[in-house]
């Protein structure tokens, strides 16, 4: 009984696959992809920039600085003795 369970089970779940492979093979092909003017390639492959001028990178990096320096100062911080 058990083994007739899983049979009929492997065969729902393998329909059901085989409606969404059927499906996705006869959905519509992509048009290629086309840019309508070339500055739109431009402002693709230009790194963003953000108000203060600088890249990403720099950005960073700066902040890994600030974070260093913040672990830094708190390590450097001596921790309150217990009254006991």
């Amino acid at each position: 009984m058990r083994a007739i369970f899983s049979v009929v089970s492997l065969m729902i779940v393998l329909a059901v696959v085989g409606v969404l492979v059927k499906k996705q093979l006869q959905a519509p092909p992509l048009g290629p992809a086309s840019l309508e003017r070339p500055d739109q390639l431009d402002s693709i492959l230009t790194p963003p920039v953000d108000a203060t001028g600088s890249r990403p990178q720099a950005t960073n990096e700066q902040l890994q600085q600030q974070i260093g320096q913040s672990i830094e100062s708190s390590m450097r911080q001596a921790r309150p003795i217990p009254d006991d």
